[in-house]
């Protein structure tokens, strides 16, 4: 099987959104588009699912607001209660309204902290990873969209100049 990808290159987003839905409507399987900043849309365009991090996010304050309910418990109830300013630690909900803003500030952190993570998890963002933009022009004012090759290569081409490419290459993809 071929490895082989056509890089149609475009220079204006609403172009290459008319030619992602072109793409679409003439079943091509669209790889990855690189794009020099986000482009609304292209992701409903390009028929992505929706991302799931929300659900993470989530996930991830409760483990922080767990996380602060216990520390706050342990802490200031049963290892070293303190009378601080004329209010004993009695119980944990005696004091729950003092204790609010910290469980706030530990679901935040939690969540905040464990998405980045979760994010380059998702994305392979390692440290030292080696950059896969195939073209630096797509860094400042280009945009490609990366298409499968099926042998159909020269019938790909001509319909990618079609839609307003301004160059396609195909590229032997590793």
């Amino acid at each position: 099987m071929s490895n082989k990808v056509i890089y149609a290159i475009y220079n204006d987003d609403d172009i290459l959104m008319d030619a992602v839905k072109k793409t679409r409507a003439a079943h091509h399987h669209i790889e990855e588009v690189f794009t020099p900043f986000p482009v609304h849309g292209l992701d409903k365009a390009m028929g992505l699912a929706p991302t799931r991090l929300a659900i993470c996010a989530f996930l991830y304050g409760c483990v922080g607001i767990s996380f602060a309910t216990f520390m706050m418990s342990y802490i200031m109830i049963h290892d070293w209660p303190q009378d601080i300013g004329g209010k004993p630690s009695f119980s944990f909900i005696q004091n729950m309204p003092s204790f609010v803003p910290i469980m706030f500030e530990m679901t935040v952190f939690f969540a905040a902290h464990l998405m980045v993570i979760t994010f380059y998890m998702r994305s392979r963002l390692w440290p030292f990873k080696q950059a896969e933009n195939p073209d630096v022009r797509t860094t400042d004012d280009h945009f490609l969209m990366e298409v499968a090759v099926n042998d159909n290569e020269a019938e790909l081409v001509s319909f990618f100049e079609g839609t307003g490419a301004v160059e396609v290459k195909v590229i032997e993809k590793n």
